[in-house]
């Protein structure tokens, strides 16, 4: 039993390695030149530390490296919160009100959307935005990433579980739906509230294509955009696109290091029951 228990772990020690090398990999080749990547790109370690490289990419497109940061942060923040608010408000009403009219339709319409790539959207998202009067601006990216498909999945799954004897008992108790909500419904949903926080957070950080559409000017891109676009500005300093790399996705792998028990606690209790 000892020995296939530790078969097991070096199995999964060595699964393990194959997927933390191209993080490694990306992490080296930040510290690393350009010249000696494309000679010797296999290499596991640096030939001499140095962290140049990050004042070198300090400033991209005439914008200092920090303004993209903070705009991924006011973004992902933002849009998260309006997500998870959104998304749980919606699927409780449709789980409370299964009778009303096209309810079951706009349930439907939300999982089809899991399957919709954000590449149809372009012509739609831009003709939209430019009536509405959003091209260019904080609000109109963040009102597109507030679409949360996954999430209301999330929250109706979970929802449709909480037995029906507790929500009578506390309308018997004089409570309405605010109260139930808010006060009964959403404590007992706090894992899945969690999960889908994390997934938000970690989805739009990474987002680069909705800002690309929205955007008129290089004042709202976020770090993912300005990765895109330092490739076309730094042509094949490989080290700088590593080095922008690794500070793009630094804050979501802490995330997720961070949160990864509940989130997986939360997947099963919002997906699998029910």
């Amino acid at each position: 039993m000892k020995i296939e228990r530790i078969a097991l772990y070096l199995v999964a020690i060595w699964i393990s390695l194959f997927f933390i090398y191209p993080f490694w990999w990306m992490v080296m080749g930040a510290m690393r030149t350009t010249e000696a990547l494309m000679t010797s790109p296999l290499r596991l370690w640096p030939e001499q530390w140095s962290l140049k490289v990050f004042s070198d990419i300090a400033s991209i497109g005439g914008l200092p490296l920090w303004r993209y940061g903070l705009n991924s942060l006011v973004i992902t923040l933002a849009s998260t919160i309006l997500a998870i608010t959104v998304t749980a408000l919606g699927a409780y009403a449709i789980v409370r009100c299964k009778g009303l009219a096209l309810f079951e339709t706009l349930r439907y319409a939300f999982l089809v959307s899991i399957m919709y790539p954000y590449m149809l959207l372009v012509i739609p998202v831009y003709i939209v935005m430019y009536h509405l009067g959003l091209l260019g601006s904080y609000t109109g990216i963040i009102l597109f990433l507030a679409l949360g498909p996954i999430q209301f999945f999330l929250f109706e799954q979970f929802f449709r579980t909480i037995p029906a004897d507790v929500i009578e008992a506390a309308m018997i108790d004089g409570a309405g739906e605010w109260t139930i909500l808010w006060r009964i419904v959403m404590p007992m949903a706090a894992p899945v509230v969690a999960t889908a926080t994390v997934i938000t957070f970690l989805l739009n950080w990474a987002q680069w294509f909705p800002v690309m559409v929205i955007s008129r000017s290089p004042d709202t891109f976020t770090l993912p955009v300005a990765l895109l676009n330092l490739n076309g500005e730094l042509g094949v300093n490989v080290q700088g696109i590593m080095a922008l790399a690794v500070l793009t996705t630094l804050p979501t792998t802490l995330v997720f290091l961070a949160a990864q028990k509940r989130v997986m606690s939360g997947m099963a209790d919002g997906a699998v029951k029910g």
